[in-house]
């Protein structure tokens, strides 16, 4: 079955980020000209996905608001004859559905998924999370939906990290059945780096069956207090295969604010606007800094 329709969770509270997100989703920060939400949203386009659910919670109506209309907007572009500018802003809201529902409690990711049932309907959806951006050349919700394609079950972003950051991550044990894909034998939330069966990190990007759904309801508060995405994948993976997919590269945490540093310079350097212009400033950067 093609999968049409994803969910991206963006209720979460952003303190990594304070004072900037007290009154801003972590979501809406900026890289250079364009939320970060909004790149998630494009690489779901680009991947086929155009039914989209967006878990927000309080305080998060901005985003609501970027992918909306703004006919006041669109007619003083129109005025000024900034047609390019005009075609940027009605892009994304022309090509895509966008639903919203909002996480009441903040119960953690799991409980966040759990509310898209009813929009999902008994279908596989994708489930990119609102905070995680990929680089455009980085086509990773593509191959996994084509694991997908093959298998028939869910698919797990997954990503080699150091055995010290290991306990920030959901973290799989794995039984590879091709080199870079492997199925999950287990998975736990936030393993101590002397107890992590791998230092494979589950990535911000998943591709479910809608078993998942019957898993989160049998999950148990985890780590935090919270119900975790991780242990009802944990209790998927014993009942059917779950895959694992490693990836390498093109993969920015924005909530991680040196993350969101290396994005804003990755994706601007190759900008046809201001990418010639930034890369000769910090090759004259660098060069200062030798000689200080």
């Amino acid at each position: 079955m093609n999968v049409k329709k994803a969910v991206i969770p963006a209720a979460g509270l952003g303190t990594r980020f304070l004072p900037a997100t007290k009154a801003q989703p972590k979501e809406m920060l900026p890289i250079l000209d364009k939320p970060a939400i909004q790149y998630v949203v494009e690489e779901a386009l680009r991947a086929g996905i155009d039914d989209i659910l967006i878990i927000s919670g309080r305080g998060k109506r901005s985003i609501e608001d970027h992918f909306d209309r703004s006919l006041e907007l669109e007619l003083y572009l129109k005025e000024k004859g900034k047609a390019d500018l005009l075609e940027e802003v009605q892009a994304i809201s022309e090509k895509v559905a966008i639903h919203y529902i909002r996480q009441r409690d903040p119960r953690g990711l799991g409980h966040a998924v759990s509310v898209a049932e009813p929009h999902v309907g008994g279908q596989p959806f994708a489930c990119l999370l609102g905070d995680d951006i990929m680089a455009e050349d980085n086509p990773l919700i593509e191959r996994m939906l084509a694991i997908h394609a093959r298998y028939g079950r869910s698919v797990i972003a997954v990503k080699e990290v150091p055995r010290e950051e290991i306990s920030l991550y959901g973290c799989i044990e794995p039984d590879f059945v091709e080199d870079n894909l492997a199925r999950v034998i287990s998975i736990v939330e936030k393993p101590p780096p002397e107890d992590a069966p791998s230092t494979l990190a589950a990535i911000g990007r998943y591709v479910l069956t809608p078993e998942i759904f019957d898993a989160l309801r049998r999950t148990e508060a985890g780590v935090g207090g919270e119900i975790q995405l991780t242990d009802a994948i944990n209790i998927l993976a014993q009942e059917q295969a779950v895959y694992a997919y490693v990836f390498e590269g093109g993969r920015y945490d924005i909530g991680n604010k040196l993350d969101y540093l290396k994005a804003t310079v990755e994706l601007a350097v190759d900008r046809e606007d201001v990418g010639k212009e930034f890369r000769e400033f910090l090759a004259d950067f660098v060069q200062r800094r030798k000689l200080l």
